[in-house]
């Protein structure tokens, strides 16, 4: 007969038994949905950001298309009869643009502004063609415009040529209108790609305070 001792009786529980359980991991709270105060403001800041976004993008698209419009392409006028060919300052070209228009006859009367100029004898202007040079006051388009409304009341010009940087043209037009009750044409001499940035924003700045700051002759 087998006889089970204490100890052994307790070692075949322990083999035969389920044993120690892994506690149980806690469940966490449930997360509260957004109050409706948290979800319309963030439905507000969505909103706000594009909006924004859509501004910004409309600001491009019109400072793009005002450029090209304005400055790249300006209005220019086919060479016509005139009293008077202006080759404005600082123009790199335009006095041997203005020389060649006023060799093909559309002027008598070639008027300089000397800055980023010079003088040019008469000679080669053309056959019976006036020179007549000027320096600004002040030295600016605003400086020029006003040195043609003197001549053209002193000679009685009617339709000027105006010789400007193509990115110059618009304003150039629009100075001298104000100071020149008469016809003005517009032409511009070809502009080096590597000369478009600065003079694009240049040109920005001075139309600006041209129409705001400065609207007289």
């Amino acid at each position: 007969m087998a006889i089970l001792t204490g100890a052994a009786g307790s070692a075949g529980a322990d083999e035969d038994g389920p044993g120690p359980q892994p506690a149980a991991e806690p469940t966490p709270p449930p997360v509260p949905p957004p109050t409706p105060a948290v979800a319309a403001s963030g439905q507000r800041g969505g909103r706000r950001w594009r909006w924004l976004s859509l501004g910004l993008v409309a600001m491009v698209v019109a400072f793009t298309a005002g450029s090209v419009r304005l400055f790249l392409y300006p209005t220019l006028d086919r060479p016509d009869r005139v009293d008077a060919i202006v080759a404005l300052g600082g123009v790199p070209g335009g006095l041997a643009r203005a020389l060649a228009l006023s060799r093909a006859g559309y002027a008598s009367t070639l008027v300089v502004s000397t800055p980023g100029n010079g003088c040019p004898p008469g000679a080669q202007a053309g056959a019976g063609v006036r020179v007549i040079c000027f320096w600004p006051q002040p030295v600016t388009t605003q400086g020029e415009g006003r040195e043609v409304r003197l001549l053209a009341a002193r000679d009685g010009w009617r339709k000027v040529i105006v010789v400007a940087r193509r990115t110059q043209a618009t304003r150039a037009r629009l100075r001298v209108d104000r100071c020149f009750p008469g016809d003005v044409l517009l032409a511009a001499p070809s502009m080096p790609a590597r000369d478009l940035p600065y003079n694009l924003a240049y040109e920005w700045g001075a139309l600006v305070k041209a129409l705001l700051l400065q609207r007289t002759c």
